[in-house]
């Protein structure tokens, strides 16, 4: 295995983990907090895809969605605690927009030269391209994981 086919991997899997986490869960089940104050499904969605277009986006350089108006500060810090939360999309919605997303992203994986993903950025978290598409793995999972509270609050089955 090379660093392209790791890095497809973690990309590919945290895809489709966010899809199989997501499977039985309502639109209503999307806002439910784990706690108060808690960042709810359908706000984190929105965040992971506004990253990966805007911010990964930014140095991957794919052929990424275009996001509905209003998107970027509907999944803004500012109404991440909006009570009750108004204005989100439908889970279809948010899958349809994820994995546009993430297919440009494994589009850009596949055209970028092997030694290209030595090249520094600018990120003190990602310091090479190679890491940049690995972060973008990884805030996917790590926001799956919280995803699992609340399947556990909503009584739904482990499903790992």
């Amino acid at each position: 295995m090379n660093a392209k086919d790791a890095i497809r991997t973690a990309l590919t899997s945290t895809r489709d983990m966010l899809g199989m986490y997501l499977s039985d869960l309502s639109d209503a089940d999307l806002l439910v907090r784990p706690v108060p104050n808690a960042n709810h499904i359908a706000w984190q969605l929105g965040h992971l895809i506004e990253s990966e277009v805007t911010f990964s986006g930014k140095y991957i350089r794919g052929a990424y969605p275009k996001l509905p108006p209003g998107f970027a500060e509907q999944h803004g810090k500012d109404t991440a605690a909006m009570n009750p939360p108004k204005g989100f999309l439908s889970k279809e919605a948010y899958l349809n927009l994820f994995n546009q997303a993430r297919a440009a992203t494994l589009a850009a994986l596949e055209k970028i030269p092997d030694a290209d993903l030595d090249k520094p950025t600018s990120m003190d978290f990602a310091p090479t391209m190679g890491a940049m598409f690995l972060m973008t793995s990884d805030h996917t999972l790590m926001h799956a994981g919280q995803f699992t509270v609340v399947r556990r609050k909503l009584g739904k089955p482990s499903l790992m």
